[in-house]
């Protein structure tokens, strides 16, 4: 090599053979065409020839000039390239060049011409291929080893090479550069942190989906290099997890994501790392934890992974995590098992025990995915999950939030569908999961409605056979413009009965286009949907339809899976005719005492009960199935019958499917008319209703059977028994409905004479002298349900009769607000004990609901009227209350009940009881979302937005409040705060979604209303100030709460023209009427989510009946977790876990006088004195005359009663402007003693309402409705020893013993003089009160003693507040 160099030295070049010189002065083609000679003599060229290197080192010397390494075209640069490469390996090991900036030049300029490997169809690829395969082969990189730039050459190659790659290239190119950048890794003294992040960047999922060929590279070259590389990737890792220094590398926030591709790619990379991760499993960063526990979930349920038994200690402190505190943690731990149990079965004994704890998390989400868990592991494969994981999804069946149990039973179900229906997994899996069906049928019996799952089942199969049925003879019509229309329309109606409408609709409509063109298909059909069809007739059309629309060419076809799952809903799969049979020949034998219920752990009458009422059910949705004799003459045994139960449920069924019973079977027709007409005329009056309907649905002549009936009935009306008063009337009440005109002429006379004269206005035993204002059924005096039965009778007379022109249904709304004006004793004679007052209120508030219901009598109910039946709402008998709401939640869900109605919820908004509260919201939501619903789906219902946009009852609110008799001095604080709240409980929920531009709408009504005056009063200038005060209340919530409300408003709103004058173009009302102080109360913020399942989580369907003590105690436990976070229960003044440890989940034992009552008691004595002193000043008189206080002397002109009691109804008082002291709304004084009196506190009785009996119609449950009132030992459940609460409004009690009702909280302000009084005694200020309220929902109040009770009451003066009315003595 000295010789060559002295050779180098002489400076002459040597080219080889037919080679001129190649310098700037040639043309680039003659250039191009001499190197191309060059390249070809280097490539001839071999190691061994000394001569042949000694005579071209010039030349090789001359090819690394800078003329060449910089030539602008890019052949010559490929051609010069491939010669130097062919240089480094002639000459190797030594390099013919010496100086370190040649060499990175030349490795620069080499790596630059890689990039060309890019295009694999260039007519230069072969060369680019060459000259990659001839730097890989030789190792040429690894003489830059002892250069110090040397990490910039390599960290260049790399990052070409990753660039370059692509699908074009095929395997040895791919073999050449993981060779090339392999022998860098290995031969090389170190990898620095840049080189290292070259290749890692590669495997981050971004870079990783972009460009997967760089991934697979980088995925070879780790692999190859797995030992080398392993120190600096842990060093790396190190550095980052353990040190925390991530300003080491680019990469240090995607390291979770390269731990799982290093382990996946080879797990000895991160040998050293696994032990960190179980560092940072503990760590106390949420966040940071929950990154590792989604990263071992991937690593450990990997289906290859060996990760759990190669580290056992990782492997228990991952399954730990199945106990952290964090929800998210947890949940992701739950996620990971279903992917565990299907790759690792072995590791299913480990996650057991987690499964079973979490299974009972507090997190519904939680247990929720659990389920998910379990069941998605036993549909791939029943053997990867033991007894014991199936078991958590059965118990979960019975859990509290209705998501997961429907998640437990979906689940069920397709477990059973598939190893037990289709016996994939033979007969030992399909006898180890027998157990299923009985559990999801046994579900039927739970008291939650949301839980009868076959009930809703069959509801929805029936409902959607129709929809199919209808489609069937649509199409059987001549085609026009109306024929499309309405085939259109039903096939959105059957699309929303499908789950995923949007996708499902174009099937649909494919569907109708295959049954016009198939008639093979649309006759099958027919039979499937016919109700005559049986289960086997109803598997062959199946089978048939589905061979028709499928296709052996399209194994996955989208359109045939709609369909099957269509005709699975719709298909009679296992209740026809037969089955029918055999359940009546089971309630038969249990009824004959030879089933084996006993056996089974099920008492005989409990059996029946059970078996009549999934009878009931089905007799609504098969009522075909009932058609033999043998089931109808079990039913006629059933009538017969002691158990009352038992018969109600065999009349139902006989009205359900006795249609054709007339025709069929007249054998049987005979003897069941003669048992109807005796339940009719003597039976309990439950019987005697169904038994009418009955006759009415299934007779032809039933105008004479109906006579029959209604003469002697009519003629043996005698008050002198009440106890045989209640059936009659019951039944004449339903007759009175059902055939009005038959019976119109004594009917009149009936209601006139006898209801109203000898009935209703005479008190003939006094009550029970009691302070319970609710008493169960069998407490409650005959005399009292006779007088309810009077008011059913007249207003189901009215609703039979649904006119009125003979005036009627005015007298009757007089009487019945007469009724409430005076709390339920309508003589006001004192002579009625309060839980029959209780009962009375009740009964004349829900009338009115039913009335309002039928347009004609909605039209008639004045404004006044409507505001004291809203008032029932905040009576102060706690099942007054319950009652009245569920009453008018389900008149609202029907959207029988106008809009204005709804506005009644915002008088809840103070209710007393957080639960109530909460169940107020909760028909809100409910009532809201509803008519959301059903506006989108009906959209030509347009012109009657006024009566269903849920924003319109805003205006119907702010009315209400305005003539709420608690708010009384226009500018007072604390009544405008209740104001506030009131509004606040309806516009939360209207401004969760603001939805075309609703926060704008609401803005406008409110300041077209601040434009009118009131309706009720425009003369008024007192009431118009309330209402511009109200209307800027609403305003500032809208304000404070939305950022869109100055937005234009979508549309005009259309105010009611009842309630507001129209708008005088003249007046300009831009006056603020709200006092400064107000301002603070408006706190900026987005109203919260509503969430239907709300705090209390009751199953509010049309029926709104609330669930059993104990679901109701499961339920509102959760309802702060963090599993539903815009939940009512977690928003403002609402329910929370902490409020009702004691008062919903448990009885509340009695405390001590001496434990809570001593501090109070003596302020109390305090405010006694003072006010003596002060010479009881200022006892107000109680404020409007209303219309209501003339309804006695209205009805005695229309049904002639004694003048005596209209003028006892007609004294009048004078209006006072001084706030009326808080009590119970519409309460009157009874007696001059009331003057002496000091309100004391009241007491608050159990919340618990068990749930009533379930309807399965719409019409069944308007049957229900009138008798559900006074079932109170179905509807409400007296508590013996309930526990004080605030004294109920001018309720004056002097006895001890505990009240079942829970009254209502005070509102208003109490007088100046009492206030007063307070203050010098010590008194708490309004926020200290209202905060002691909350506690006393918590904790209960303590129960003062009768000595001390009576000592308060006699030493001071009691104010007592009425609605409207005149005070009486």
């Amino acid at each position: 090599m000295a010789h060559s160099k002295n050779r180098a030295t002489d400076g002459k070049i040597t080219y080889p053979p037919g080679v001129k010189e190649i310098s700037d002065k040639i043309s680039k083609e003659e250039m191009v065409r001499r190197l191309k000679m060059v390249v070809k003599t280097f490539m001839d060229m071999d190691q061994d020839s000394e001569e042949e290197k000694e005579l071209y080192l010039n030349l090789a010397l001359h090819l690394a000039s800078d003329f060449f390494l910089k030539h602008p075209d890019k052949d010559v640069r490929l051609l010069v390239a491939c010669c130097l490469a062919d240089i480094f390996r002639i000459y190797a090991p030594e390099a013919p060049y010496t100086s370190p900036d040649k060499l990175k030049d030349i490795f620069m300029f080499i790596t630059r011409q890689l990039k060309g490997l890019e295009d694999t169809k260039s007519a230069q690829f072969n060369r680019y291929f060459y000259l990659l395969e001839n730097i890989a082969w030789v190792k040429s990189y690894n003489i830059c080893f002892e250069l110090e730039d040397s990490n910039e050459i390599f960290t260049q190659l790399y990052r070409t090479l990753f660039q370059v790659i692509n699908n074009g290239h095929n395997q040895k190119v791919h073999m050449h550069m993981v060779d090339l950048m392999s022998s860098i890794v290995c031969e090389g003294d170190s990898v620095s942190q840049e080189l290292l992040d070259t290749v890692l960047v590669n495997l981050v999922p971004a870079h990783k989906n972009l460009n997967k060929q760089a991934y697979d590279l980088a995925k070879a070259l780790l692999k190859r290099t797995a030992q080398a590389i392993e120190p600096y990737i842990t060093n790396f890792f190190n550095q980052v997890l353990m040190l925390g220094k991530t300003s080491v590398s680019d990469l240090s926030e995607h390291v979770f994501d390269l731990i799982l591709e290093l382990y996946n790619i080879d797990s000895h990379l991160l040998l050293s790392v696994l032990p960190q991760l179980e560092f940072k499993l503990k760590s106390n960063d949420n966040d940071e934890r929950l990154q590792v526990v989604k990263l071992l979930a991937k690593m450990f349920g990997a289906k290859d992974s060996e990760l759990a038994s190669q580290n056992k200690p990782l492997w228990q402190c991952y399954l730990g995590r199945f106990n952290d505190i964090h929800v998210p943690v947890r949940l992701e731990c739950v996620k990971f098992a279903s992917h565990c149990l299907m790759n690792h079965p072995d590791l299913a004994k480990d996650l057991t025990e987690y499964l079973k704890v979490r299974s009972h998390d507090p997190e519904e989400a939680i247990r929720h995915d659990v389920i998910v868990s379990i069941v998605t592991a036993s549909k791939k494969d029943l053997s990867l999950v033991n007894d014991h994981l199936l078991n958590f999804v059965r118990e979960r069946t019975l859990d509290k939030r209705w998501r997961v149990r429907k998640e437990a039973m979906m689940g069920l179900a397709q477990i059973y569908k598939k190893y037990a229906l289709q016996a994939e997994a033979g007969k030992e899996a399909a006898k180890q999961i027998s157990w299923i069906k009985d559990k999801l049928l046994h579900i039927y019996y739970q008291n939650s409605i949301d839980d009868r799952a076959l009930n809703e089942m069959w509801k929805c199969q029936n409902m959607l056979r129709h929809h199919v049925k209808d489609l069937l003879d649509l199409i059987k019509q001549p085609k026009s413009d109306s024929y499309n229309k309405a085939v259109f329309s039903k096939v959105m109606v059957i699309t929303r009965n499908l789950p995923d409408p949007g996708k499902t609709q174009d099937f649909v409509k494919k569907l109708a286009q295959v049954l016009e063109e198939d008639e093979k298909v649309r006759k099958q059909l027919e039979t499937l949907v016919s109700p005559s069809c049986s289960c086997k007739q109803a598997e062959v059309c199946v089978k048939e339809i589905t061979k028709k629309l499928g296709s052996p060419k399209q194994p996955s076809n989208p359109f045939l899976e709609m369909v099957k799952f269509l005709l699975e809903r719709i298909a009679p799969v296992h209740i026809d005719t037969e089955s029918i049979s055999a359940l009546i020949k089971q309630v038969n034998k249990s009824i004959e005492g030879t089933a084996d219920d006993e056996d089974e752990g099920v008492p005989t009458e409990q059996a029946i009960r059970a078996g009549l009422e999934l009878l009931k059910v089905l007799s609504f949705t098969h009522p075909v199935s009932f058609h033999s004799a043998e089931t109808f003459e079990s039913l006629l045994g059933c009538l017969k019958m002691d158990d009352e139960k038992v018969a109600e449920a065999a009349l139902q069924i006989f009205k359900n499917t006795g249609s054709k019973l007339e025709e069929s079977f007249p054998h049987i027709k005979s003897v069941l008319l003669t048992v109807l007409q005796h339940k009719a005329k003597k039976g309990p009056p439950r019987q005697a209703k169904y038994a009418i309907h009955c006759i009415h649905a299934m007779f032809s002549n039933r105008d004479t059977h109906f006579a029959q009936i209604f003469e002697p009935l009519h003629k043996s009306l005698d008050t002198d028994n009440m106890e045989q008063l209640i059936t009659p009337l019951t039944t004449l009440g339903h007759l009175a409905m059902l055939a009005p005109e038959q019976f119109a002429a004594p009917l009149k006379s009936l209601v006139a004479n006898f209801i109203v004269k000898d009935l209703l206005m005479n008190d003939r035993i006094p009550g029970k002298k009691t302070t319970k204002l609710w008493v169960p059924d069998d407490e409650v005096s005959p005399e009292t349900l006779a007088k309810i039965q009077g008011l059913k009778l007249m207003v189901r007379w009215l609703l039979g009769v649904k006119n009125n022109q003979s005036k009627s249904g005015n007298s009757t709304l007089r009487m019945l607000t007469a009724i409430l004006s005076s709390d339920g004793d309508l003589t006001e004679q004192g002579k009625m004990g309060k839980p029959d007052m209780s009962r009375l209120r009740l009964a004349a508030g829900c009338a009115i609901l039913r009335l309002a219901q039928e347009p004609c009598y909605h039209e008639i109910i004045t404004l006044e009227q409507y505001q004291l039946c809203a008032l029932v709402i905040n009576d102060e008998c706690y099942q007054v209350r319950q009652a009245f709401a569920q009453k008018l939640h389900k008149g609202l869900c029907r959207l029988r009940l106008p809009l204005e109605y709804l506005a009644v919820f915002t008088l809840c908004a103070k209710d007393p009881v957080k639960e109530r509260r909460a169940h107020a919201r909760q028909c809100l939501v409910k009532n809201i979302n509803l008519r959301r619903e059903y506006l989108k789906q009906h959209a030509a219902v347009s012109e009657k937005l006024i009566s269903l946009l849920p924003e319109y009852v805003v205006p119907y609110a702010i009315h209400l409040l305005v003539h709420d008799p608690d708010y009384v001095k226009v500018q007072d604080i604390e009544q405008l705060k209740d104001i506030k709240e009131a509004l606040w409980f309806v516009l939360e929920i209207l401004m969760a979604k603001n939805e075309n531009n609703s926060h704008a709408f609401i803005r406008k009504m409110v300041e077209n209303i601040k434009q009118t005056k009131d309706g009720q009063c425009p003369d008024d200038p007192k009431i118009n100030e309330k209402l511009y005060t109200v209307c800027d209340v609403a305003m500032n919530i809208v304000i404070s709460k939305s950022t869109t409300y100055s937005l234009e408003s979508p549309k005009d709103p259309v105010l009611p023209a009842r309630y507001f004058t129209q708008p005088d173009k003249n007046f300009s009302n831009t006056k603020n009427y709200l006092p400064p102080e107000m301002k603070s109360f408006f706190t900026p913020g987005k109203p919260k989510a509503a969430n239907v399942l709300g705090a209390v989580n009751k199953p509010l369907s049309a029926t709104g009946k609330l669930q059993t003590k104990l679901s109701r105690m499961e339920t509102i436990s959760n309802a702060s977790s963090n599993s539903n976070p815009s939940s009512p229960g977690r928003s403002k003044g609402r329910l929370e876990s902490a409020d009702v440890d004691h008062s919903e989940n448990e009885d509340i034992l009695m405390k001590s006088p001496s434990e809570t009552e001593k501090p109070s008691r003596g302020r109390k004595r305090g405010a006694a004195a003072n006010q003596d002193d002060k010479g009881q000043e200022s006892k107000p008189k109680r404020g409007r005359k209303k219309a209501a206080n003339t309804s006695t002397d209205d009805a005695e002109d229309q049904w002639g009663e004694d003048s005596s009691m209209a003028e006892a109804t007609m004294e009048t008082e004078d209006e006072q402007n001084s706030p009326p002291k808080r009590g119970r709304r519409g309460r009157p004084p009874k007696s001059a003693a009331s003057k002496d009196e000091m309100p004391s506190k009241g007491r608050r009785g159990r919340r618990k309402t068990a749930p009533p009996a379930d309807e399965e119609n719409e019409e069944e449950q308007e049957e229900e409705e009138d008798d559900e009132d006074d079932a109170g030992s179905e509807n409400m459940e007296v508590k013996p020893k309930g526990r004080r609460g605030r004294k109920p409004r001018g309720e004056a009690d002097t006895a001890s013993d505990s009240v079942e009702s829970t009254p209502q909280k005070r509102r208003g302000r109490p007088p100046k003089s009492q206030t007063a009084a307070r203050k010098a005694s010590g008194g708490r200020s309004r926020a200290a009160a209202n905060q002691e309220e909350e506690s006393e929902e918590e904790m209960g109040i303590a129960q003062q003693s009768e000595d001390e009770e009576d000592e308060a009451m006699d030493s001071s003066p009691k104010v007592r507040r009425k609605v409207g009315r005149r005070d009486r003595r």
